[in-house]
């Protein structure tokens, strides 16, 4: 059974209801941790870098900013490049919530963005439709809004490994990850300065918080190290025609 499939969603409606209400009633909820949410460091070639997302890109799972994402990924970058960065993630956030978020700041240039997305956007089951138009409006409106040239947008993660749900939620929200995942892959590929990141992080108990949905600061240097090395070959990519 295709379980991302509407008909199998449908089927399996009861059960994934009550699970998800079991789920979100039992789950432990950990806050977004204190810390800066921009900055400036390093020294070398300027790079101007937004950071958005979810409550994974918020820290949730860390215990300050300088842990989390966020902080992980300054300190790589700032080894090569003088950076100015700045966060914009929330708790809960899907991907419409961030374009909302950000079409609402000042428009500010970056050279690059940083995205991590897509959870969310999975937990609410939206239609495969609406995912792919978001990703393209958000992807425009950072090359209209803030003159983005390099958006790296992390995967989907495998939603089907996290420790905290059941099955059959675990396994049909899985489903739906991976198919998303490969919507944004999809799209990437012939998208000029829209580059995917597949999240092969292994999610083991030892990489995730003690919620067992969020990751962890081993996950989160993890992360941040793949982020850091591909996005220094997407800088570093001649521009598309």
């Amino acid at each position: 059974m295709n379980l991302a499939s509407l008909p199998a969603r449908l089927a399996l409606a009861p059960v994934l209801l009550a699970q998800g209400l079991m789920v979100r009633a039992r789950a432990q909820r950990l806050p977004e941790p204190p810390g800066p949410r921009s900055g400036s460091a390093g020294a070398g070639p300027p790079l101007r870098l937004l950071i958005a997302g979810d409550s994974s890109a918020a820290g949730v799972g860390c215990a300050d900013q300088a842990q989390a994402l966020s902080g992980q990924l300054v300190v790589r970058l700032a080894a090569r490049h003088r950076l100015a960065w700045r966060l914009e993630a929330a708790t809960g956030a899907t991907t419409a919530d961030i374009i909302a978020r950000l079409a609402a700041l000042p428009p500010e240039p970056f050279d690059a963005a940083v995205i991590a997305l897509g959870v969310n956007d999975t937990t609410r089951m939206r239609p495969r439709a609406r995912w792919e138009s978001d990703i393209a409006a958000l992807h425009a409106l950072l090359q209209t809004r803030f003159g983005i040239a390099v958006t790296l947008w992390s995967g989907v993660p495998p939603m089907g490994r996290f420790p905290l749900l059941p099955n059959p939620l675990r396994a049909t929200l899985g489903a739906l990850a991976a198919r998303n995942d490969a919507s944004l892959a999809r799209i990437a590929a012939t998208t000029s300065g829209l580059c995917h990141l597949p999240l092969d992080l292994p999610l083991t108990p030892d990489l995730m918080a003690s919620d067992g949905y969020h990751p962890n600061a081993a996950a989160c240097a993890l992360w941040a190290d793949r982020l850091a090395t591909a996005l220094a070959t997407a800088l570093s990519a001649p521009a598309s025609p």
